[in-house]
């Protein structure tokens, strides 16, 4: 339990930042699985859902909810699928 007021604001604080970066995370792979689905089914928009997938992994990258690294490592991975198609 808090016994100033700064830490009961930093707990306010941490819970809602926690919960925008788990919201960001989940929409995140949500994009990233949609597009692995389209690969493999080989759609006719996996162009444009990569395009949209790589600008929600450098948001999420750029907020710092996943690390710079990790970004480009996934575009990486996304690209090397996407020549598969």
């Amino acid at each position: 339990m808090p016994t100033h007021k700064s830490a009961e604001k930093r707990i306010r604080i941490t819970a809602k930042k926690n919960l925008q970066n788990r919201m960001v995370k989940s929409a995140l792979k949500s994009d990233i699985k949609r597009f692995t689905v389209a690969v493999d089914a080989k759609a006719d928009n996996v162009e444009t859902l990569f395009n949209e997938t790589v600008r929600s992994i450098d948001q999420a990258a750029s907020k710092g909810v996943i690390h710079k690294n990790a970004a480009n490592r996934k575009k990486a991975q996304m690209a090397r699928k996407l020549q598969t198609v």
